[in-house]
């Protein structure tokens, strides 16, 4: 019976660290969703993994619509959408790897280049936190869950490192009191 509290007991301390350890990428850092963000200048700064999520920010102008291929995104064809968003503070959870496509539903504004291209990548290590910074540009150049985002502004690099410090931390004591609960 010890041996299967053991088991169990990883099992649930290693979803509890990898759902913490996902980062969360604010699209756009503090600018967020819209036009005047450079979103290829954002993204090359950012590193998607699976269990990452993506928020996106933006006023009632502008909404998310996922595109299911690279043709729809380089043609802005919005008319068979993945899925559409339109709260203003909506997440995404990246949940498998490959490239993923976004735009804005509002007429024009893919083709003045508020769209978003990412690709996810495998591997469980902790992506790097969001920039709280973005480039503005007067000249822009699978399937989702939903959750409910967290606080609003961009995570910063060091809160993110002191989170995942903490977690490391009550990771290796859950292991601990797991390993000391399965000798009983």
């Amino acid at each position: 019976m010890g041996h299967k509290n053991t088991i169990l007991l990883a099992l649930l301390a290693t979803m509890v660290a990898k759902e913490v350890f996902a980062a969360q990428h604010v699209v756009g850092g503090n600018q967020g969703w819209d036009q005047s963000t450079d979103f290829k200048s954002w993204t090359s700064g950012q590193t998607f993994k699976i269990g990452d999520k993506l928020v996106f920010k933006y006023s009632s102008l502008h909404s998310v619509v996922e595109l299911g291929n690279e043709s729809a995104y380089k043609s802005c064809d919005i008319s068979n959408p993945i899925q559409s968003l339109s709260t203003g503070n909506d997440v995404v959870k990246l949940e498998k790897p490959g490239t993923r496509y976004f735009t804005c539903g509002t007429l024009g504004h893919c083709s003045q280049g508020m769209k978003l291209k990412i690709t996810i990548l495998k591997g469980n290590a902790p992506s790097p936190s969001s920039s709280p910074s973005s480039s503005p540009s007067s000249s822009p150049s699978s399937s989702p869950s939903l959750t409910s985002p967290s606080s609003s502004p961009a995570i910063t690099t060091d809160a993110s490192s002191a989170s995942q410090c903490f977690t490391s931390f009550m990771f290796i004591l859950a292991l601990s009191l797991t390993l000391i609960l399965s000798l009983f």
